[in-house]
């Protein structure tokens, strides 16, 4: 099975390019080869010291999900995001795995060093949000790492919340839907909160996460009334997932392992060159 980052990519990349070439979204070619080379860069630097292979894949993840909500006018502070958004995957990690979503740790750290830093959703219009509600639904299908129980759990965490606070309100329900009706919202939920080297290890610790967050979110913006709610929330939540790992555990993801156990093919294939390997005589007693 190819590996699911490269349908991730696919996605992210065609969201941008769409974005930039026809929604107008504020961000030039250049800036985005800045982030995009900045984060490769960071990668590889980061890969070679630790002695790893190039991890470019969810490097470039990150890049292209920079490029579609993190803005400056300042390439320096740019360039800075990237760097950060980077490095806090060698440098913030406990037992194995890094703390923050690498995207969310990044914009979340320049919002706070700079005011000269922004998020920026996007113009996405109906018919954008609805083609990469579709392309998101479809990477769950071709993304079978396991993790799609955490973003069922937020969106209907979510959901619950803005529409139970507008019929406590006596609000119509088009004002709820109209807020999940956001490009950004879909960013998060497909390709931010699920990622499954931040997230908990077994089930019950991903739908309490999903439920933290969800309810993080909505605190934000409608009790302390500021913007970017989510990535505040899944910043301050992510700090507790080692502490949810211990009181729930699971095993660590892998991102080869979950190749090998979404595909019956890998594993026939596994199996048969375990047999093949086998000295003659034990073979014979299989």
């Amino acid at each position: 099975m190819a590996d699911p980052r490269l349908y991730q990519i696919a996605v992210l990349s065609s969201l941008l390019v769409y974005g930039m070439g026809w929604l107008g979204f504020d961000i030039t070619i250049g800036r985005a080869i800045l982030l995009l080379s900045t984060v490769l860069g960071t990668q590889a630097i980061g890969d070679r010291v630790a002695g790893a292979p190039w991890n470019w894949k969810s490097a470039l993840i990150s890049g292209l999900s920079l490029g579609l909500l993190c803005r400056t006018n300042h390439p320096e502070l740019a360039f800075l995001a990237a760097v950060i958004t980077i490095g806090s995957k060698f440098l913030i990690r406990f037992r194995g795995k890094h703390i923050f979503n690498p995207t969310n740790g990044g914009i979340v750290a320049m919002l706070l060093l700079s005011d000269q830093v922004w998020v920026s959703p996007g113009q996405w219009g109906t018919v954008a949000v609805f083609a990469f509600l579709m392309a998101c639904l479809g990477a769950l299908v071709v993304n079978r790492a396991k993790r799609g129980d955490v973003t069922y759990a937020f969106i209907g965490f979510y959901c619950a919340l803005l529409v139970g606070r507008s019929l406590y309100l006596g609000e119509p329900l088009t004002i709820p839907l109209h807020r999940l009706e956001s490009g950004a919202l879909l960013l998060f939920t497909f390709f931010m909160i699920s990622d499954p080297k931040t997230t908990p290890d077994s089930r019950a610790g991903r739908v309490l996460f999903a439920a933290l967050v969800a309810f993080g979110a909505w605190y934000v913006q409608f009790r302390l009334f500021r913007t970017n709610g989510l990535l505040w929330s899944l910043a301050a939540c992510s700090i507790a997932v080692p502490i949810i790992d211990w009181l729930l555990p699971g095993d660590h993801y892998s991102w080869a392992m979950a190749r090998l156990k979404a595909s019956p093919y890998d594993r026939r294939a596994k199996a048969s060159a375990e047999r093949l390997a086998m000295p003659l005589l034990e073979r014979s007693r299989v």
